[in-house]
């Protein structure tokens, strides 16, 4: 069943009132893949009754007051994508199209919609129950944070949003110890994964710098982002506390991971994969085509890439479903409307972490010392692609299916590390997982900027490209790479970006079309090298683009459409 969304809805379930009411800055898409679905999924199946409203408009009450005021709490999230990223471009303009809003124009996503709704709650219903903040906008600007779109660092979000709690992470098993806490009345503070507003620093929690401190010096933000960052996992994370002037932003310790069986049955719950009815009627959401016949099967990601805030969201432990479990869901899949053979994506943050984890890892959390791909494969990380590869076949067996992609994302360096099964999971992959081209993200070719983005080098990549042509001969049609690159990363200058377009042409035999300018967004360490204008691990000052249009001539000399400025060029690093 949707969860409901409008009165007439409630009347029909009979419910005078519900328990928790969620507001999303995205159209209510049942899946899976969508955050809010999940959660009210969850705590639907715990015993509450549980409401959804989409994309209010915040110009008027009618939307966010038609349900009523909830018996427990407000759930709030700014939707699938922090809204400042899923509203402005990398140089600053606004983006016309919003795959998660009805008919696809980005109408309806407020900027900072977390502390939008959060206030319109207030607004409307004087001394109401809880507030309690979710969501990836939520969950990466939980402390003290830098903004690229005011260049400045801001306060944790459930300060400014004046919310009473947020949950971070996941928060499967968070938010039903929450619900349940505040059904009985009881102090709910203690539960992990959980942050709030304090007066004073629990009992063996480390203190950060404070915002204050951060907000004015910049050795003490790379300072509170290192032990923000190594405090993620629930099996060696201590809780933080973070000064905002005369109180504390205090995160306890992430919730644990979930079990297999306890994954399993999240994914099990009743998803209707569609957009509610609702929401329907104003308009398709492209989001739909891509998520709708897909399956998840693992989340977390061990890759680490300094771009990227997967590791602090979803964290640095992969936590995958049983072979049973995706089964199950991929024959549910043949049996729904509109069904036409073809699994769209068996999907994860990167695609060929199915199946295996450090054994360390599992028993002690995250080295703090060292990554699990940087710069070289862990020896402890037992690779093995068998499980997927076992996984696949299966899938391809089913009765009703014709095809099952990947198109998520993989790190072909794992494939590299896998000298037992590497090849043959590339092989099944390649005769019968994409439709003739195979999507890697090398990101760039110089070392420096490399190690800074914690990729790998560009041998693995070589490498790898050797071993994919090498398969041409193995499959009917013609198969190519198709490599996503960042222009403007920290430390690169147009130089750079000549010579990756030179690396391009020369070593790949192509002319780059998938090229982005980086977005400097909460939670990573790029953003703080871009901030600071330094690298956190070494001190040592960096370039930094800031300038837009120097930005967008970095993406137009790698994409062919642009010259670099004589002012610019200079001979390859380490050439005199």
């Amino acid at each position: 069943m949707f969860l409901p969304t409008t009165r007439a809805e409630l009347d029909e379930l009979g419910w005078d009132q519900l328990d928790v009411i969620l507001l999303t800055g995205d159209s209510y898409i049942d899946s899976p893949f969508i955050g809010i679905a999940v959660i009210g999924k969850v705590l639907l199946d715990a015993g509450y009754k549980v409401g959804v409203i989409a994309q209010p408009d915040t110009q008027t009450p009618d939307d966010l007051t038609r349900l009523g005021e909830p018996r427990l709490f407000w759930g709030v999230s700014a939707g699938s994508i922090d809204s400042m990223v899923a509203n402005y471009t990398a140089t600053g303009r606004p983006r016309r199209a919003d795959d998660y809003t009805p008919g696809g124009r980005n109408t309806k996503r407020p900027n900072r919609a977390t502390l939008v709704y959060a206030n319109q709650i207030r607004r409307y219903f004087k001394n109401t129950v809880p507030i309690v903040l979710g969501g990836i906008e939520a969950s990466l600007r939980r402390v003290a944070h830098y903004d690229f779109w005011t260049d400045k660092i801001r306060r944790s979000v459930l300060f400014d949003a004046k919310a009473d709690y947020l949950l971070y992470g996941m928060a499967e098993g968070a938010v039903v110890e929450l619900a349940q806490a505040l059904e009985k009345g009881a102090d709910p503070t203690p539960i992990r994964g959980l942050c709030y507003n304090g007066t004073e620093i629990p009992e063996g929690y480390l203190e950060l710098p404070s915002y204050e401190a951060v907000s004015t010096d910049k050795d003490a933000f790379i300072q509170m982002f290192h032990g923000f960052y190594r405090n993620n996992d629930p099996r060696n994370a201590q809780g933080l506390a973070q000064a905002h002037g005369s109180r504390y932003l205090i995160q306890n310790p992430p919730y644990p991971h979930l079990s297999q069986e306890q994954l399993d049955h999240v994914y099990g719950l009743d998803f209707e994969r569609d957009q509610h009815p609702y929401y329907a009627k104003q308009g398709e959401v492209k989001a739909l085509e891509t998520i709708r016949f897909s399956i998840p099967t693992h989340r977390g990601c061990y890759g680490e890439c300094n771009f990227c805030a997967i590791a602090v969201h979803e964290g640095r432990t992969v936590q995958w479903r049983s072979e049973e479990s995706i089964l199950s869901e991929a024959k549910a899949l043949t049996h729904l409307p509109g069904f036409t053979g073809f699994i769209t994506d068996l999907s994860a943050p990167t695609a060929n972490m199915y199946g295996f984890e450090c054994p360390v890892k599992l028993r002690k959390g995250p080295c703090l010392d060292k990554s699990c791909l940087y710069p070289e494969t862990c020896p402890t990380l037992p690779v093995d692609h068998s499980k997927q590869t076992e996984l696949m076949r299966k899938l391809r067996q089913i009765k009703g299916v014709k095809k099952v992609f990947v198109g998520s994302g993989l790190r072909y360096d794992l494939i590299l590390s896998d000298e037992e099964h590497g090849e043959a999971y590339l092989r099944e992959l390649v005769r019968h997982h994409v439709s003739g081209q195979l999507r890697v993200a090398p990101e760039h070719t110089s070392p420096e900027i490399l190690k800074r983005m914690r990729k790998p080098d560009t041998g693995k990549l070589l490498a790898f490209k050797e071993r994919f042509d090498a398969l041409g001969t193995d499959v009917k049609r013609k198969q190519y790479l198709s490599y996503y690159l960042i222009a403007a990363y920290p430390g690169c200058t147009m130089a750079d970006m000549q010579e990756l377009k030179q690396f391009a042409s020369s070593q790949l035999g192509i002319l780059p079309e998938q090229v982005q300018v980086f977005t400097p967004t909460p939670s990573t360490y790029a953003s703080v090298m871009y901030y600071t204008g330094k690298d956190p691990f070494t001190g040592e000052k960096l370039v930094v683009e800031k300038n837009p249009a120097a930005k967008q001539l970095q993406k137009e000399v790698i994409t062919g459409r642009g010259e670099l400025p004589e002012e610019h060029r200079r001979k390859p690093r380490g050439k005199k």
